[in-house]
């Protein structure tokens, strides 16, 4: 994931703004570029999670703990869409886990369902510069960046820190809007 991060510059900062993740007071809204066409407007996502090995996650209604994501559409393209992500708690791949669970897997992210992007897959007669040359994926990564991150400074001011999506994730979003 691409994006803000708060780092503390000292042991104060630090308890002010674990405080306040802890409290659930920090907002935080990251982009994602998902598979298939999806109206969110304001939906609540309210799917519990639990650990399903290592370093994965699932939808557990049994055993799992609460998780809530509010996701919003901001841009609808042929085959994609970008969407708004403010996760309210914060487990292990929770943003990952609720998209895929509404059918809207992240571009990428093969963990939990998400398949490569290929130019070749909305540009027409596209091919690789050589006849022998495998088509590399468009991006290497998850389509995911953590946009931004709205907390109380030690003042008692708010502070808000937005991250400009990286080059990959706007030559992505370029190509969809060129090809929609």
């Amino acid at each position: 994931t691409s994006g803000v991060l708060a780092i503390a510059k000292n042991p104060e900062a630090y308890r002010n703004l674990s405080m306040q993740f802890q409290r659930r007071q920090v907002q935080k809204v990251y982009h994602a570029v998902v598979e298939g066409l999806h109206e969110f407007n304001q939906q609540l996502v309210d799917l519990p999670l639990a650990r399903s090995g290592k370093s994965t996650m699932r939808v557990d209604k049994n055993h799992g703990v609460r998780s809530e994501t509010i996701l919003h559409t901001l841009q609808l393209y042929k085959m994609h869409t970008l969407v708004a992500c403010s996760p309210k708690t914060g487990r292990m791949h929770q943003i990952r886990v609720h998209l895929a669970a509404c059918k809207a897997p992240i571009v990428s992210d093969g963990l939990y369902g998400g398949k490569p992007f290929y130019l070749s897959a909305v540009k027409r007669k596209y091919r690789t510069g050589k006849f022998t040359e495998e088509e590399q994926p468009f991006m290497k990564r998850i389509a995911l960046h953590a946009f931004s991150l709205e907390f109380q400074g030690l003042n008692g001011q708010p502070v808000k820190a937005e991250a400009p999506w990286f080059k990959d994730f706007r030559a992505l979003l370029a190509q969809l809007e060129k090809n929609s």
